[in-house]
């Protein structure tokens, strides 16, 4: 995945938040701030009014409509696309451009600055750069021609303006970025947090309720034939003990400090097969195993196990450890494929995450193979 470094010059900026009143709200300081610094065009209104009835009347005319136009571009043209927005910083800079032809002062070319300004907001910050480069060579070239010698001041007041609108405007986008990938962080977080609890609610849940239903069954056969009572005590005790531990694992799940051992799903595998009637190969030791795949073959082991004594039908079932892989088999019935359910979707995901596969696949002629290696 490549990750953009900054802000794109290239990019539009988009105003889509999910509250459209924030909206609202973020345009209207926009265009306040604005508003501000609309006093230049003010002050060059009252120093030009020295001139002809005629004149003043075009020249607060003409100022009137570039202020109007420049406020409500800063304020409607965000919410339309790119051919709304350029056509509205093309009318500023023709409502700019007639403002200093009123006046016949080419000095008052350096008022285009609002239009580079909205240009700077509403564009992507290369066109804006663009520009104001091109303004300022306009006003000195304007400049130059009328008076002969090239306005400095105003040709540096416009450099600095359009440096510094591009820096605060680029800032700006920076941080609405920031917000937006902490939003989606923070999304994609609770997302793989109920992920991780609805896999392990899963694993915990399915392994101990089948072992329980499977030790409360063979108690109750025991009592129903009236064969050996004591054993049947045994099986309702082991299955109140599973209920006890089931129900501190979900704790600990929900919480999210559950580490499963794999020794100890070892042993409890052993405990499950045997209540099920399955004659089970198993492993006498895990300490061969890597470190860092104990964990996700527990969880291996145990959904494996789930499964063979739920659905198999088999009458053995062996375990083969080593030091990256685990293999399960069972001499269960005959099946045609393998539907990837949450169990073993789950057992995928956690696999992955150690750089691991899982292989799901019927045996030839009867029995099923559950391996995960990394």
């Amino acid at each position: 995945m490549r990750v953009e470094q900054g802000v794109d010059l290239r990019e539009w900026p988009v105003w889509t938040p999910e509250d459209p009143a924030a909206t609202r709200r973020g345009r209207l300081r926009t265009v306040i701030a604005a508003a501000v610094f609309l006093v230049f065009l003010v002050r060059s209104v009252v120093q030009e009014w020295g001139l002809p009835v005629g004149s003043r009347v075009a020249l607060v005319a003409v100022a009137c409509v570039y202020v109007a136009s420049y406020l409500l571009t800063l304020y409607l043209a965000p919410l339309h696309g790119r051919l709304v927005r350029s056509l509205s910083i093309g009318w500023l800079y023709l409502a700019g451009a007639a403002f200093a032809l009123v006046t016949a002062d080419p000095s008052d070319l350096a008022l285009l600055s609002y239009a580079v300004a909205a240009g700077i907001i509403l564009l992507p910050l290369r066109w804006g750069v663009l520009l104001g480069v091109l303004t300022t060579l306009s006003v000195m070239a304007g400049t130059w021609l009328v008076d002969g010698a090239v306005d400095w001041r105003d040709t540096f007041v416009l450099l600095m303006m359009t440096a510094g609108l591009v820096t605060v405007t680029q800032l700006i986008r920076t941080v609405n970025q920031l917000r937006t990938a902490h939003d989606r962080i923070r999304v994609l977080a609770v997302a793989d947090e109920r992920s991780r609890l609805a896999r392990d609610m899963h694993d915990v849940l399915g392994h101990s309720l089948t072992t329980i239903t499977v030790k409360t069954g063979l108690a109750r056969r025991i009592l129903e034939s009236g064969a050996d009572p004591a054993r049947a005590l045994t099986e309702l005790r082991d299955a109140e003990r599973l209920s006890r531990q089931a129900l501190g694992e979900i704790r600990a799940t929900v919480s999210g400090y559950r580490r499963p051992s794999l020794a100890a799903e070892l042993a409890g595998v052993h405990e499950a097969l045997r209540a099920a009637d399955i004659t089970a190969v198993l492993p006498q030791a895990v300490d061969d195993v890597a470190e860092e795949l104990r964990e996700p073959f527990s969880y291996v082991l145990r959904e494996g196990i789930t499964n063979v004594i739920r659905h198999s039908g088999a009458n053995r079932c062996e375990v083969r450890l080593g030091p990256r892989c685990l293999e399960i088999r069972d001499d269960g019935r005959p099946t045609n494929g393998v539907a990837a359910g949450t169990g073993l979707t789950g057992l995928t995901e956690r696999m992955a995450a150690v750089g691991g596969r899982l292989t799901a696949e019927p045996l030839p002629g009867k029995g099923f193979r559950l391996c995960a290696e990394a």
